[in-house]
C-alpha cells in the first residue's frame, strides 16, 4: 500500500502523463482555422492526424455549417447559383483530390427548383499523395455560393498541416464517414435493374423511368441536362409494387446542347441515393396510373361558373369591343322596323352565333390539351394564317359597310329561303355574333384571367362550364334585346342618317383591320405583312367590279382568299427577335433566370408579358406603364423593368405564364428581395397597385425610389 507522499507522487505523473497526452493530441488533431462569416463557417478536416508510413491517400473533408436560412447549392445547382469550388494550388505533397458529392435536397429560391444543402453538410474528399508516407500540406482556396432572401459569394482559404503520424480523429472520422455514405452509389449497387429517359421534341419535358430490385418509398430524382439546363418540380408516380419510379419535369431552361447525355441521381427516404445513365428513348412512357382529379364542391363549381359570366359581361366593355359593338349596331338597324318575332330569333341567332363559337374554342382547347399542346386564351392570334383571314375579312365587311358593293345571295336561292319561312336572314345574325365573339379574343378582362385558369387547369366539364358561361356573358347583350325586343323601337327612325352611320361604321371595321395588320408584321415580318395586304386590297378591289356577276366575282374571290392565306403561313418570318419596346421605359429581354440572378442581388424586378394583339396590354402601358409615378419608379436604381413579348408563340413565356396558372395576359408580376416568389398583379393595372407591388417588393420603410 503506498504511504501519503507515494500516493502524491503518483498523482503528480499520472496528472503530468495526462496534460502530456492532451497536448499531444491538440498538437496532432489535424482540422484547419475555422472561416466564418453569418452566412457560413467552413473548416478542413481530416480523419487522419498524421501520415501513416507508406500511406498513399487521406480521407478528408470540406465542413460547412450553414447559418439559419442559409443554403448552398450541389454539382448541378438548377437554374440559379453555382457549386462550391476549391483550388488546391500551394498544397505540397498533393497530386489528386476528388471531390465527392452527398446527394442533395430539393430548395425553392426565387419560385425557382434549385438543389443543396442546408444546416450542416461534409463534402468528403480523398486525397491521393505524391509522396506516400511524407508529410502534406493542404491549401484549400474555396469559392461556394451562399443563398437566403438574397445571395453572397464566399471567398475564403483554409490551410492545414499533416506531419508523419498513425493517430486517427474519431470525431472528424465519423462526420466524414457519415456524409460518405450519403454519396450517390452506381445503379447496380443501388439495385437499380433498368434506367430510360425521354425528353420532348420541344425540349420542354423529360420523362424518365426507373426500376429497381426492392421498392421505392418516396423517392426524389435530380436530373442533370447538361450546361445551362434547369427543370421544375417532378411528377413523381410509383407503379408495380412500388418497384417502378416514373417521373415528368419540366424543362424551364433548355440545355445549350440538347443531344448531351443524361445523369440521374436518385434518392428515398430510407437512405440511398444512386447515379446512372438512363438509356434515351423515341417515346414517352406512360405514368404507372393516371391521378384523377377530385371533383370541386357544388359551391367552387358556382362561383367560378358565376366569375366567367362576369367576366364575358365585362368584355362587352373592354377596349376590343369597338369593332363588335359596330357589328351589333349595323346587326341591330337591319332589324328596325320589323316584327317583335323577327327581332327576337335575329338576336336569338347572334346569341347562338357566340355560343357557337365559344363551344367550338372550348374543344380545340381540349382536344389541344390532351395532345400535350400549350393551349391559352386568344393564342389564335400569334397565328399568321388566322390573322390574314381576319384581316380579309374584316376588310371585306368595312368595304361592304362603305358602299364598295353588297353581298347578297344569289336571287333563286332568295326565293327558296323566302318559301321556307325567311329563315336565311337568321345565317348572317348567327355568323354577327360568332365574328363579334372571335373579335373579343384578343382581350382580358377582370374576372377571366381566373375562370379561363380555373377551366384549362381542370378537366374537361370545368372547360365546358367556364366557356358555357363566358359565352353566356358577352351574349347578354342580344340575350337581353331577345328578352325585350321592344327596346328596338328606342332606335331612331331610319333616314338619311343610317348612310353616314354605315361609312362611320365600315370606317371602325377598317381601323381594326389595320390594327391586325400591324400585328401580322409582328408576327410575321414586314414581307408577309405586304403581301397580304396587297392581295387583300386586291380580293376588295375584284369584289367591287359591278360589271361582273355575283357567282363570277365569288369564284375568283374564295381561291384570292386560299392564295392570301397559303401565303401567310409560307412567307411568315418567325427567325428574327422581335425589338422591345422602349419608347419610354427602357425594357430588358424576358429570362426567367435572370429574375432570380438580380433579386438575389437585392434588385426589384417587374415583368410585363405583353403582345401586340392583347389590347388590354396597350391600355395597361398607355394608361399607366407609360405615365408618371409609374414612369419614374421603373427607371430608379435598382429596378429593372423585363418584357415578355408574347406576340410570337414563345414555349418559355408560356410555362411561366403556366407556373402562375394563367393562360393568357396581361400579366405582370413584381419580384424583389421581400417578394423572392413574386406579387402578381391584376390584369388592369393603377398606378397605385403598381407602386404599392413594388414597394412591397423592397420590403422596407421607404418607396422605391429610396425616399423615406
Amino acid at each position: 500500500m503506498l504511504n501519503r507522499s507515494s500516493r502524491q507522487c503518483a498523482a503528480t505523473i499520472a496528472l503530468s502523463v495526462l496534460s502530456l497526452v492532451a497536448s499531444s493530441v491538440a498538437i496532432l488533431a489535424a482540422t484547419s482555422e475555422r472561416a466564418a462569416t453569418p452566412a457560413v463557417s467552413a473548416q478542413l478536416i481530416t480523419a487522419e492526424n498524421g501520415i501513416a508510413p507508406g500511406a498513399g491517400t487521406v480521407s478528408a473533408g470540406l465542413a460547412l455549417a450553414l447559418g439559419e436560412g442559409w443554403k448552398t447549392y450541389w454539382r448541378t445547382p438548377g437554374e440559379v447559383g453555382f457549386p462550391p469550388e476549391i483550388d488546391w494550388t500551394g498544397s505540397r505533397n498533393v497530386a489528386e483530390v476528388e471531390f465527392q458529392w452527398p446527394a442533395p435536397e430539393r430548395f425553392t429560391a426565387f419560385g425557382i427548383e434549385n438543389y443543396g444543402y442546408h444546416g450542416e453538410v461534409v463534402f468528403p474528399l480523398r486525397i491521393a499523395l505524391e509522396q506516400p508516407g511524407q508529410p502534406a500540406h493542404l491549401s484549400a482556396s474555396v469559392t461556394l455560393l451562399t443563398c437566403s432572401d438574397v445571395c453572397v459569394p464566399q471567398d475564403f482559404s483554409l490551410s492545414l498541416d499533416l506531419p508523419q503520424g498513425t493517430s486517427i480523429d474519431p470525431d472528424s472520422a465519423a462526420r466524414i464517414a457519415d456524409y460518405a455514405g450519403r454519396v450517390p452509389v452506381g445503379a447496380e449497387d443501388g439495385g437499380i435493374r433498368s434506367a430510360t429517359a425521354h425528353v420532348d421534341a420541344d425540349v420542354t419535358a423529360l420523362t424518365v423511368t426507373l426500376r429497381r430490385s426492392s421498392p421505392f418509398e418516396a423517392p426524389d430524382v435530380f436530373p442533370e441536362l447538361g450546361e445551362g439546363a434547369s427543370l421544375g418540380t417532378p411528377d413523381i408516380r410509383l407503379g408495380e409494387d412500388g418497384d417502378l419510379l416514373w417521373a415528368r419535369l419540366p424543362i424551364i431552361s433548355p440545355p445549350a446542347d440538347p443531344t448531351a447525355a443524361i445523369s440521374l441521381t436518385a434518392t428515398d427516404t430510407d437512405g440511398w441515393a444512386v447515379t446512372v445513365t438512363p438509356d434515351r428513348v423515341a417515346t414517352a412512357p406512360p405514368p404507372p396510373y393516371t391521378e384523377a382529379r377530385t371533383t370541386a364542391p357544388l359551391s367552387s363549381m358556382v362561383w367560378i361558373a358565376l366569375t366567367a359570366f362576369l367576366g364575358g359581361v365585362i368584355l362587352n366593355v373592354m377596349p376590343c369591343v369597338l369593332p363588335v359593338l359596330s357589328i351589333k349596331l349595323s346587326s341591330a338597324m337591319k332589324l328596325e322596323g320589323a316584327g317583335r318575332a323577327r327581332v327576337r330569333w335575329g338576336f336569338l341567332a347572334s346569341a347562338a352565333g357566340v355560343m357557337a363559337f365559344m363551344w367550338g374554342l372550348a374543344a380545340v382547347l381540349f382536344a389541344l390539351r390532351q395532345a400535350g399542346v400549350t393551349v391559352g386564351w386568344g393564342l389564335q392570334f400569334q397565328n399568321p394564317v388566322f390573322l390574314a383571314l381576319m384581316v380579309a375579312i374584316l376588310a371585306i365587311f368595312a368595304a361592304n359597310l362603305a358602299g364598295a358593293f353588297e353581298i347578297s345571295l344569289p336571287p333563286s336561292l332568295q326565293t327558296r329561303l323566302a318559301r321556307a319561312g325567311g329563315a336565311g336572314g337568321h345565317v348572317g345574325d348567327f355568323l354577327t355574333g360568332a365574328f363579334a365573339a372571335v373579335l373579343a379574343t384578343p382581350c382580358s378582362a377582370p374576372f377571366l384571367g381566373t375562370a379561363i385558369a380555373f377551366a384549362l387547369a381542370g378537366r374537361g366539364v370545368d372547360i365546358a362550364l367556364v366557356f358555357t358561361f363566358l359565352g353566356l356573358g358577352l351574349a347578354a347583350p342580344y340575350l337581353l334585346v331577345a328578352a325585350r325586343p321592344g327596346l328596338v323601337r328606342h332606335l331612331p327612325r331610319p333616314g338619311r342618317w343610317m348612310i353616314a352611320l354605315r361609312v362611320m361604321l365600315g370606317l371602325l371595321l377598317a381601323v381594326t383591320a389595320a390594327w391586325l395588320v400591324w400585328v401580322l408584321r409582328g408576327v410575321a415580318g414586314t414581307t408577309t405583312m405586304l403581301a397580304v395586304l396587297g392581295m387583300t386590297a386586291g380580293l376588295v378591289m375584284l369584289l367591287s367590279l359591278s360589271r361582273l356577276r355575283c357567282t363570277v366575282r365569288a369564284g375568283l374571290a374564295l381561291p384570292l382568299v386560299g392564295i392570301i392565306l397559303f401565303a401567310a403561313g409560307d412567307l411568315a418570318d418567325t427567325s428574327t427577335p422581335r425589338a422591345l419596346s422602349s419608347q419610354v421605359t427602357e425594357w430588358v429581354r424576358f429570362d426567367r433566370a435572370e429574375i432570380a440572378r438580380r433579386v438575389s442581388r437585392g434588385e426589384v424586378v417587374f415583368v410585363d408579358v405583353t403582345a401586340d394583339w392583347c389590347l388590354t396590354c396597350k391600355a395597361n402601358k398607355a394608361l399607366v406603364l407609360d405615365r408618371e409615378p409609374v414612369v419614374s419608379a421603373l427607371a430608379a436604381e435598382g429596378v429593372t423593368p423585363m418584357q415578355a413579348d408574347w406576340t410570337r408563340p414563345d414555349p418559355a413565356i408560356s410555362r411561366y405564364l403556366e407556373s402562375f396558372d394563367r393562360y393568357g395576359i396581361p400579366f405582370n408580376a413584381v419580384y424583389g428581395p421581400a417578394a423572392p416568389d413574386g406579387i402578381v398583379l391584376p390584369e388592369l393595372l393603377t398606378p397605385d397597385v403598381v407602386m404599392a407591388a413594388l414597394d412591397d417588393a423592397v420590403g422596407e420603410e421607404r418607396d422605391i425610389a429610396g425616399q423615406p
